[in-house]
């Protein structure tokens, strides 16, 4: 377990050969956020670094906080898009395969965090579920490509998605996707088993790239912020026993640079946590790839008067 100011140590030793892209999947606010900035920060702003997201604002806040770069290749670019829709991700992962030479790194962090039963987009798909683990999919399956072009010229090529190693729950393939029963605390177990099984499908695949399912612990974001005035008082002691975002972001990125190849499951402290309190068996595996494949092509074509 490296102490907050061995992972700030290990992060400054980045410093790759390569000019780096990297894209940061909800990264407009909370770990996505302080992700970005810390890389920023650690490349000298002398990257090509892309924020995807709802909030050009706020993305335009973080840009401009960005080091200066000295490269004249260096680019800082915020990429509009609700990623609750899969139609929504399909045009923005084909805008990026079209324009972006590669990807190095691709960091993926949006969240949803409410106490509501089962929440459909238009596209069918629950909200949860969706920001979690499909649109996570989405991207991953979609940007491979361009993950490929970085490893096959010997550069970095890694995927990382901040959710819940090992929190997850045993699979129900009577219930995939939680159609038949849902409820937030089904969610919560199942999106993190649904992220290992992705990424261990994907190494058996591509067994030179990287793809780390890290747990980022309670951390003091505004996603976790209780609305309900009746609530309010438990941020406080959130407050006192949760993580900043700019400490975590430290954690995540050791985690990420650590991990070479294959599949890494890391904790809160960036540590890896190896098969620790792991669901799923390879036949499970395959058949919630399966499920996955069939519910984003379903969403996809499924008949939506407005994006």
């Amino acid at each position: 377990m490296p102490a907050l100011a061995a992972a700030r140590a290990a992060n400054a030793a980045f410093s790759p050969a390569y000019f780096p892209i990297a894209v940061f999947v909800g990264g407009t606010s909370g770990i996505g956020r302080a992700c970005a900035e810390a890389f920023a920060r650690y490349t000298k702003g002398n990257a090509h670094i892309v924020i995807v997201g709802r909030n050009k604002s706020a993305a335009d806040d973080i840009i401009a906080s960005f080091p200066t770069p000295t490269n004249p290749k260096a680019k800082h670019e915020f990429v509009s898009c609700d990623v609750f829709l899969m139609r929504n991700i399909q045009a923005t992962t084909a805008s990026l395969r079209e324009r972006l030479p590669k990807i190095n790194f691709l960091v993926l962090s949006p969240g949803l965090f409410n106490l509501r039963g089962r929440d459909e987009t238009v596209e069918g798909i629950d909200k949860r579920l969706g920001l979690h683990y499909y649109a996570r999919w989405k991207f991953t399956y979609d940007l491979l490509p361009l993950l490929r072009k970085a490893k096959d010229a010997g550069e970095d090529a890694k995927v990382m998605s901040v959710l819940g190693a090992g929190y997850g729950g045993a699979v129900d393939l009577n219930n995939l996707g939680l159609k038949k029963s849902y409820s937030p605390a089904k969610a919560g177990l199942t999106s993190p088993t649904y992220t290992d099984l992705m990424f261990e499908h994907h190494v058996r695949e591509n067994p030179d790239l990287a793809f780390v399912h890290a747990n980022p612990g309670p951390v003091a974001t505004p996603l976790v912020q209780l609305k309900h005035w009746a609530l309010r008082p438990i941020n406080g002691l959130m407050s006192l026993l949760a993580t900043s975002p700019e400490d975590c972001a430290e954690y995540m990125l050791y985690g990420l640079f650590q991990t070479e190849k294959g599949f890494s499951r890391r904790n809160a402290k960036g540590d890896d946590i190896g098969n620790s309190n792991h669901y799923g068996s390879d036949e499970e595996r395959e058949i919630v790839w399966e499920h996955t494949k069939e519910e984003i092509d379903r969403a996809l074509a499924a008949k939506v008067e407005s994006t």
